[in-house]
């Protein structure tokens, strides 16, 4: 059993970027609320997020598709045109005609097909005369295209339609992105064309632009909706259980008369209504059970203050009966002396139950004086010396510090003392027993280290309980009324000091004092360790106190 000490954690400031982190995951860990929003904004902007994705890219095909199948519409349509046109022309070797039906052709192709951005290149003449001659609109160049492009309109003859998405010339220096169709045109009689009408997708584009910010937008703002909603919605739900864990914080810490409110029929009522039924039956159990100590603490006080009178009749007459035992025959003699020993420790219990009595009325009182802690362990074991000798059993004191004067009630730190020496000599199975005194800047300390049987840790944290014994089978050897140790706890709480305890199986047992220096709590750790460093090989090593500066002058 050790003793552990708990410092609070320090205040991450928001300031500092770097704490930030450690502030998200404390904060993660105790607000639900905060756990609750996060996770539905997280999952929240995940489904939006795929959603516009989606959205943004189904719209981006259809708005491609749907342009074009436009732009291919307008270019068979210009074509068809331009085809009749030719077709029904009749112009035969005559150059000029030829050149002006060509010219009439190119607008009419740029009038139907709504642009102006068109290439046409002969791929095959029909005979040796004069063919009408390569023209380009637009910054449009058929080197501009691709082999495969150009290569299926050649082959697949004049009534299929190809296209391919390019880079459109612009006359800014720019390249906006574009389709081009390419489809054969046929001059009768003189050649066969490839021709290639653009269209300039950037107004696309742009829509596409628009209607994707539109998303990303309204995404973000459905985002910021839903946590709004998410915020709402949880601080109506959540304050009713913030108020339920205050109002039984302030329950567990003694205000008994606290109650939740009760608002509404919902399920939230009910709990309410459920928490304060358990807050009554648990006030009428405590005052109940309050009133039945205070029952039992009065009868305790008032029989033990009936029985002092006969008990002190019945201890002068066991004295003198005592003192008289020589006379007797060695059985009476030895009833005698029995009964001398009985009544001595049924006096010690009526003492201790009258303590108890007063810590359980809480009147206990300290009678404070300046005592060296040193002094009165040295007093001690004189005192048990004897005691420890009959067991045989060597007691050794060490004390490094514990000279100067401390503010404390020398009868009561006497008691504790007494009690733990005692229970060393008891269960120390015959070894040494050393107390060690000591000091710091903070307080003093007396550790009482056996080497005896030891105990589970489980022994050890009921060890200050009253009339608990770790073996019920064995016999107490010296007296004692199982409530030795729970008066000693009392007594160094009375100080603000600590009695602590470490004990391990085969190993010993150690008990420390611990007094502060100043009334008030304890500061920083006990100049005393709880769990001892030395083992029964290294005892010989210790020495009685002898004096020092520390005796002279002070403690260290």
């Amino acid at each position: 059993m050790t003793a552990t000490s708990v410092t609070p954690a320090p205040v991450a400031s928001w300031r500092d970027w770097r704490s930030w982190p450690r502030s998200v995951v404390s904060l993660w860990r105790r607000s639900m609320r905060f756990r609750t929003i996060a996770v539905t904004l997280l999952l929240t902007s995940l489904a939006i997020f795929i959603t516009c994705v989606a959205m943004a890219l189904v719209i981006q095909n259809d708005l491609f598709e749907s342009r074009k199948d436009d732009a291919l519409a307008k270019a068979q349509r210009a074509v068809a045109q331009a085809q009749t046109t030719l077709d029904n022309s009749n112009v035969d070797d005559d150059r000029a005609a030829l050149q002006a039906l060509w010219r009439s052709v190119q607008t009419d192709l740029a009038r139907a097909a709504a642009s102006d951005i068109i290439t046409a290149s002969p791929i095959e003449t029909v005979n040796g005369g004069f063919i009408p001659p390569e023209f380009r609109a637009g910054g449009l160049s058929v080197d501009m295209l691709s082999e495969g492009l150009r290569n299926r309109v050649a082959d697949k003859g004049d009534r299929q339609q190809f296209w391919q998405s390019i880079a459109v010339p612009a006359t800014e220096g720019s390249s906006p992105p574009g389709i081009v169709v390419g489809q054969q045109l046929l001059v009768p009689g003189k050649a066969v064309y490839e021709l290639y009408i653009a269209y300039d997708l950037s107004d696309s584009d742009e829509t596409l632009l628009f209607v994707q910010r539109t998303l990303w937008l309204a995404g973000i703002a459905l985002v910021a909706i839903v946590a709004a909603i998410s915020w709402l919605v949880l601080r109506a739900v959540s304050l009713p259980i913030v108020e339920a864990s205050e109002t039984s914080a302030r329950l567990a810490a003694g205000d008994l008369g606290v109650r939740l409110p009760v608002r509404g029929e919902d399920e939230l009522a009910v709990l309410a209504r459920s928490f304060n039924a358990m807050a009554d039956s648990i006030e009428a159990q405590i005052k109940e059970l309050g009133e039945l100590s205070l029952v039992q603490q009065r009868f305790v006080s008032d029989v033990s203050h009936e029985l002092r009178t006969p008990l002190t009749t019945i201890r002068l007459a066991a004295d003198m009966i005592n003192d008289q035992k020589g006379d007797f025959e060695p059985t009476t003699a030895r009833t005698a002396e029995l009964l001398h020993t009985q009544v001595q420790r049924f006096d010690t219990l009526l003492a201790d139950l009258l303590e108890i009595s007063r810590y359980d009325a809480g009147s206990v009182q300290l009678e404070v004086e300046a005592t060296g802690l040193a002094q009165v362990a040295e007093e001690i074991v004189d005192q048990m010396r004897p005691l420890a000798e009959q067991h045989g059993v060597e007691l050794r004191l060490v004390a490094p510090g514990g000279y100067s004067p401390v503010d404390m009630d020398p009868r009561r730190v006497r008691r504790v003392l007494r009690n733990l020496v005692g229970n060393a000599i008891e269960h120390g199975e015959g070894r040494p027993i050393v107390v060690t005194v000591d000091s710091n800047q903070h307080a003093v300390a007396a550790g009482v280290r056996d080497f005896g049987l030891g105990m589970r840790p489980e022994d050890a944290q009921r060890v200050f309980d009253r009339f608990w014994r770790a073996d019920p089978s064995r016999k107490r050897t010296i007296g004692g009324t199982g409530l030795g140790l729970s008066i000693a706890l009392g007594d160094a709480r009375l100080h603000g000091g600590t009695l602590e305890v470490w004990s391990e199986l085969g190993v010993g047992t150690n008990f420390v004092l611990t007094v502060p220096r100043h009334p008030g709590e304890l500061s920083g750790p006990s100049p005393v360790p709880l769990e001892p460093q030395e083992t029964l090989s290294e005892i010989g090593a210790l020495t009685q106190p002898i004096p020092t500066a520390d005796a002279e002058g002070g403690d260290r």
